[in-house]
């Protein structure tokens, strides 16, 4: 019996007369990359030379005496001959320290400046060889943007967690006592053994030092802003301290009212609010309010809590000086003396 249908090989079912396969290969892992993680990956595979796992060693006095404690963190080399930058709690009082790099050297290393107040220090590492971070600007961030951290969480080395920026301008009160201002407050996950390690941004720049988190909280995680850190390291190596005078105030950065700005013709947009004003303090006596928001101190202008800290450390104490303000939407001059740094900004 003969058959009207005519039968096709599967291989050449719905295609043309040229030969199409029936299985393509696999696509290369790379392919399958998205852009958020290319982007993690990149950055991670830029920073993490620069990278070091800090081990510590303390003495610390008990009932039964003198003993030694090990202790760590993390850090990053931000000059080619070998300055890194870390938290003050990781390195402050520390009897030895010693670094490793993620090519498995490890070097001894000293303590050039400690800062507790900001809780930022920065040591030399003694080794050859040694690759920079690039260094980014915190005030270029934007809430949503893209972070990721490079630490050595609980002695795991080299962890890489992304997430991002949760918010700006926060403050964070450091072991000093005295209030950090403008930190940054991310989700990348941070644990023990991050403190000190650097907060990139997709291109791999370093935008913050990550410093704390908030026990029992999940995604709370914060970092000192590059912009911060810059302006502080510049000092401990000038000087080996911090010189600072102080207002007595707590504050954050802010921006302008685009229409005030253009009225009073104001060099930048933003500005200091005011969140408390310390009784008793310099701010209080001459007149500060909750509330204002401060644009010029001593003749400078002052854009944001950066710019107040830069003229702070410039200022010698009891100094007569004037502080430019805005209060709702008038601009006046008040007269101020700030003092030897306490606790507050």
């Amino acid at each position: 019996m003969s058959s009207n249908f005519d039968f096709m090989p599967l291989n050449n079912i719905g295609a043309s007369s040229s030969d199409q396969p029936l299985f393509t290969p696999p696509v290369p892992d790379t392919d399958l990359l998205d852009a958020y993680s290319r982007a993690v990956v990149s950055a991670s595979e830029k920073i993490s030379p620069s990278v070091v796992k800090i081990d510590v060693t303390h003495r610390v006095r008990t009932r039964q005496g003198e003993r030694e404690r090990q202790g760590g963190g993390s850090g990053f080399i931000f000059t080619p001959d070998g300055l890194a930058l870390t938290n003050s709690h990781v390195v402050h009082g520390a009897t030895s320290i010693g670094v490793s790099l993620n090519d498995g050297r490890t070097f001894p290393a000293t303590v050039l400046g400690d800062d507790p107040a900001t809780d930022l220090a920065v040591i030399r590492i003694d080794g050859a060889g040694l690759i920079a971070a690039p260094l980014g600007d915190s005030k270029q961030l934007r809430v949503g943007q893209l972070v990721v951290a490079i630490g050595n969480p609980y002695g795991f080395q080299y962890t890489v967690t992304a997430g991002v920026v949760s918010a700006l301008g926060r403050s964070l009160r450091s072991q000093s006592g005295r209030l950090i201002d403008d930190v940054i407050q991310t989700d990348a996950a941070l644990n023990p053994g991050n403190s000190g390690g650097p907060l990139v941004t997709s291109d791999g720049k370093v935008i913050g030092v990550n410093t704390a988190t908030i026990m029992m909280a999940q995604g709370l995680c914060f970092a000192i802003g590059i912009n911060t850190a810059k302006f502080v390291a510049s000092r401990l190596l000038r000087d080996g301290r911090i010189r600072r005078s102080y207002i007595g105030i707590e504050a954050q950065s802010t921006p302008l009212n685009r229409r005030l700005v253009r009225f009073h013709d104001l060099p930048a947009e933003s500005g200091v609010f005011v969140v408390s004003v310390e009784t008793g303090s310099p701010a209080e006596r001459a007149g500060l309010r909750e509330g204002d928001i401060i644009i010029a101190l001593a003749g400078k202008d002052v854009g944001g809590i950066d710019d107040l800290h830069r003229i702070l450390s410039d200022l010698p104490a009891s100094a007569q000086t004037e502080v430019a303000v805005l209060r709702r939407t008038e601009k006046f001059t008040l007269a101020i003396a700030p003092e030897e740094t306490r606790q507050s900004a």
